[in-house]
């Protein structure tokens, strides 16, 4: 057995989330609301009391994780391979902008999985460098099997993790739904079965 649980984490309400335009790797910033998230979810994730802290190296997800690390007391570690979807000719953009210059297109990226928007990234394609991740620290904890590590990224992401973790067909990845702003999913494993479960998911503190 290895790592025993993990916190998928999504960061705090930024001013792209506010416009309703597509954020991909653009480095936007936590709104007075974001940063108020944080501040709450924070002794929530404390109490979970984990081990590592490791967060998206993109700038919303690293000023939520550094009010999480103090409230844990945890460095924060950043890897580039938990930053979201890529999403290509499409960052910056709004729903219905890319509604009128690819129509039908929003529809087929979220019924399908292998899609990817011009020049962005598939949700495999995400699962595929972000899982790697998990692979590692499985290998680090590997003798200390009640670890808990959190993570800290973002929606797309962590939805897709949680469905590449969890072996889920492609085909049911748009089974798992959005995850709200300074919420998290809760991945688990029995101590006898290598298998995760999930445990919660969208879980906030209201």
């Amino acid at each position: 057995m290895s790592l025993r649980r993990l916190v998928l984490l999504r960061h705090g309400q930024t001013d792209y989330n506010v416009a309703g335009r597509m954020q991909g790797h653009i480095d936007s910033m936590l709104t007075e609301t974001g940063v108020a998230q944080a501040a709450a979810v924070a002794p929530e994730i404390a109490r979970i009391a984990p081990d590592r802290l490791i967060s998206s190296d993109l700038r919303r997800a690293v000023d939520t994780a550094d009010v999480v690390g103090a409230a844990c007391g945890l460095p924060v570690k950043f890897d580039s391979r938990l930053r979201e979807t890529h999403l290509g000719e499409w960052q910056g953009r709004t729903v219905p902008q890319i509604e009128e210059g690819w129509p039908g297109a929003i529809a087929a990226w979220r019924s399908d999985p292998a899609w990817r928007p011009p020049g962005g990234e598939s949700r495999i394609d995400v699962v595929r460098r972000a899982q790697p991740v998990v692979d590692e620290l499985d290998e680090e904890y590997a003798s200390a099997p009640d670890a808990t590590v959190v993570l800290v990224a973002h929606g797309g992401l962590i939805g897709g993790l949680v469905s590449g973790l969890l072996a889920l067909p492609t085909s049911s990845w748009p089974a798992i739904g959005g995850i709200g702003n300074c919420h998290w999913a809760v991945l688990a494993r029995r101590a006898d079965h290598p298998r995760w479960r999930l445990a919660g998911y969208n879980v906030g503190t209201s």
